[in-house]
């Protein structure tokens, strides 16, 4: 397999998980219409005035919103890299030295992007309601949706599940509360 093979193989793959993405988000369930919120079925608008229920409702809201909105922000910026990169690698009047850079990253990008995905299913799996990973340089950033801080052993778990499908070491674990 050549290098033009690898790098097609790469762009159908990212293209692949970029599609998923949008498919899940265009299939999933609207969770807000007409000021109610499927997810409990209470009303996000208060007749009664009772502004602690609207704020709660409103707070609980945006805290979910984080880790859609910042996974779906994530997938952009990869897919607009990937993009870039890839007419660097198309552009005929670009110097061999900066097309196999542009190879090179792009193929560390889709494969961080395959990662990401990876490790946020397996911890998802384990039972974390909700995770962002971030790969980025050789470091792993972790967002696990908890209320408290993680113990020890979820530490280790996280930890390893990243190391199994990454093989990085580096990793960064927070927790958001949800």
């Amino acid at each position: 397999m050549n290098k033009k093979q690898a790098v097609i193989i790469v762009t159908l793959l990212a293209l692949i998980i970029c599609v998923g993405v949008v498919a899940t988000k265009l299939n999933s369930p609207i969770n807000y219409v007409n000021g109610v919120d499927n997810g409990s079925g209470k009303s996000t608008i208060s007749l009664n005035n009772n502004n602690n229920e609207t704020k709660k409702t409103s707070q609980t809201q945006s805290k979910s919103q984080f880790f859609e909105e910042t996974k779906l922000t994530r997938d952009q910026k990869n897919a607009e890299t990937l993009q870039t990169l890839k007419s660097l690698i198309d552009d005929a009047n670009a110097s061999k030295e900066n097309r196999a850079d542009a190879e090179k990253k792009y193929t560390e990008l889709a494969m961080n992007t395959n990662y990401e995905m990876k490790i946020e299913n397996i911890l998802k799996s384990k039972g974390y309601e909700d995770v962002i990973c971030s790969i980025e340089n050789d470091k792993a950033r972790i967002i696990v949706k908890g209320k408290d801080k993680l113990a020890d052993k979820d530490t280790r778990v996280i930890k390893d599940v990243v190391m199994s499908v990454s093989h990085i070491q580096d990793v960064e674990i927070e927790v958001k509360q949800g």
